[in-house]
């Protein structure tokens, strides 16, 4: 029987009543002190499973995530449901990463979110030996694995940190995952017989649909027009995101774009928008969707697909999380599944160049052998590819193998907010106020605009709203908060205007780049046969979608869906044979029997359903091959 305290978390942090299927057996089982792997689909309600015993044990959950996007969603809905939650990544400063540790060592934060390339750094394994820590939650597991279709080499250090923190039990979740990877996952994270919980991949209310269009932009017109409610495009560029949801609105529809170059400003205001169904059609790269709690989505729609079907069983599965009918729809021309293994090519550059780019990184961001570890730095790609004459693209996928071997971290995640923390208690400001009046009115200003927050944690502000209100430049505002930095009575971390990009290793002469050309290799094949696998389910008309997807993952014995394009096309086909062959046998008993009653002839065709024995006849009828006599019986014409 599960604990009673998760019922009562349950209820008051989530306002539900009972758990969904499997989610009282895996707390039950963490509660007990025992690894667990779980695997849930998208939407399945994996979050819960370890959100849920974090809040009934005592200490601190630590969940290790590969995505700030994701880090960031799920702190912010903790925090609505009045639970406090952190999060670690790469941008932030020293002084709030700092602070962020003290407070979940001594504060009352209940769950940390860090990126697998913090977790044995020095700073942080120093400040987790003093944290009362009850679990740790590795969410997107899939990642540990080189068969996996987003590979962390960080990912296979988790386990040196469980090292540190001793009996602690460990949760590995993720939506989808093939047998090497789940045997990956178990082994590389070094689970302690860990009970394994998976549910169906099938989704009975979720129809997948495929098609070969000359003009996907008129098909996509059209599914739009006839299916109603909140969608989400997948489009495979930036370019295109903007460009098709120009288009849409031209034709009449509600429509708007993402992607992870929008300014953060930009990015909260059109996901708010969509969430709060003020745009009905998010036309987005796969950067959008993750983590976002929107269960009411009827149709996702890849106009570009992606180049692995873990990936678009995770973007597909967006759809229909309320459990009512839903629509997955892919489209494609001959030309996209030619282009897929040439992008493939694209992403695995030559070792000579990869050297190249790291030399000109060290270069151009003045960083000398042996230092720079999880330092960040400003990142402007086009800038740095100009001033060294590299071709953009390459390098871009250069910068990205780079990350995936671990040397680098890529964010994309900037303009976020200034951050303020004043750092003294009242007494000590106000004293710094008597001795500098000049600054006596911003500070009042300060405490007047964000309130209290200001001393119990970094708190987002606005340089140009505090210009506007105080009358003064924005130059003079970022003055003041910098004296206030100086003077020791406030951090003050100022926004990050480009993306970032952080050391996780100190840097390597380049001549000695420890870079496994091998395993490069191997992933590229890999990458190879995870294109074929998306070509094969794009060009296939004969098997039911749902089934071509759950046994891609290892799941066995799956039934026909009945709802995707190809179940339909066959149910259609088998109907048109029925039909066919019950119009013959209608025939052949008016030739024996010249006149026979509906009712007669629906006892005779028992085999046959009535409403089609009724179709059947309305069509003869219709085709002047039978008509009704007088006495309301049947005859051959």
């Amino acid at each position: 029987m599960i604990n009673e305290d998760a019922y009562n978390v349950l209820k008051q942090y989530w306002g539900y009543n009972a758990f969904r299927p499997l989610q009282e057996e895996i707390i039950e089982t963490v509660l007990q002190g025992k690894d667990v792997m779980v695997l849930f689909p998208t939407g399945g309600g994996k979050s819960l499973c370890f959100q849920v015993p974090a809040l009934v044990m005592e200490g601190i959950c630590i969940v290790i995530t590969p995505l700030i996007a994701l880090m960031k969603d799920q702190v912010e809905q903790l925090t609505r449901r009045q639970i406090k939650a952190s999060a670690i990544h790469a941008g932030m400063g020293r002084n709030q990463i700092d602070y962020t540790l003290d407070n979940c060592i001594y504060g009352d934060v209940r769950f940390l979110y860090v990126s697998p390339e913090r977790l044995l750094t020095p700073l942080f394994l120093e400040r987790a030996s003093r944290m009362n820590i009850s679990l740790v939650a590795v969410d997107e597991a899939h990642c540990i694995s080189q068969w996996g279709y987003d590979f962390r080499p960080a990912y296979l250090k988790i386990s040196e940190f469980r090292k540190h923190i001793h009996d602690v039990p460990f949760m590995a979740l993720t939506a989808s995952a093939t047998d090497p990877v789940k045997k990956d996952i178990a082994d590389k994270l070094e689970l302690r017989n860990p009970s394994v919980f998976s549910q169906s991949l099938s989704r009975s209310n979720l129809s997948y649909s495929v098609f070969e269009e000359e003009s996907k932009e008129r098909k996509l017109l059209k599914v739009l027009q006839r299916v109603q409610g909140t969608v989400i495009v997948y489009a495979g560029t930036r370019k295109k995101t903007q460009e098709l949801a120009i288009w849409l609105n031209r034709n009449g529809l509600n429509a708007d774009f993402y992607h992870a170059g929008l300014d953060f400003k930009a990015r909260s205001k059109k996901q708010s928008d969509w969430i709060q169904d003020k745009i009905r059609i998010m036309v987005a790269t796969n950067a959008f969707g993750m983590g976002i709690d929107k269960a009411d989505v009827r149709l996702v729609v890849h106009f570009d697909l992606p180049e692995s079907l873990e990936a678009y069983y995770q973007e597909a599965g967006r759809a229909g999380r309320d459990g009512k009918k839903a629509y997955a729809v892919a489209l494609f021309t001959n030309q996209d599944l030619e282009d897929m293994e040439g992008k493939v090519a694209m992403k695995y550059p030559e070792t000579t160049f990869l050297i190249r780019v790291y030399q000109s990184l060290a270069n151009y961001l003045s960083v000398p052998v042996h230092a720079g570890a999880m330092e960040s730095y400003d990142m402007d790609l086009p800038a740095f590819a100009h001033h060294f004459d590299l071709p953009v693209n390459e390098t871009f996928h250069a910068l990205k193998l780079l990350e995936q071997e671990g040397f680098i971290q890529l964010n994309e995640e900037y303009n976020e907010r200034s951050r303020v923390h004043i750092k003294v208690g009242n007494q000590q400001l106000y004293d710094f106020q008597i001795r500098n009046p000049q600054l006596d009115k911003f500070i009042k200003l300060l405490l007047r605009m964000y309130g209290g927050e200001l001393f119990a944690d970094f708190t987002g502000i606005s340089e140009s709203e505090l210009a506007r209100i105080y009358h003064v430049s924005e130059t003079e505002i970022i003055r003041n908060l910098s004296v206030l930095q100086e003077n020791e009575i406030a951090d003050y971390e100022k926004r990050k205007d480009k993306p970032q990009l952080t050391y996780l290793t100190s840097r390597f002469p380049s001549e000695k780049l420890p870079l496994n050309m091998v395993s490069i290799r191997q992933k590229k094949q890999r990458d190879l046969d995870k294109v074929q696998a998306v070509i094969h389910y794009a060009r296939t008309r004969n098997g039911c979608r749902t089934v071509e997807l759950v046994e891609y993952f290892g799941e066995k014995n799956a039934e026909p869906c009945g709802v995707c394009d190809v179940c339909m096309a066959n149910r259609k086909l088998k109907r048109l044979e029925e039909e066919e062959g019950l119009g013959t046998e209608i025939l052949l008993i008016l030739r024996e029997d010249i006149s026979v009653s509906p009712r007669l002839l629906s006892q005779r065709l028992v085999e046959y359903d009535e409403e089609l024995i009724m179709k059947t006849l309305q069509k003869l009828i219709a085709d002047e091959v039978i008509g009704y006599r007088n006495d309301g019986n049947l005859y051959l014409l």
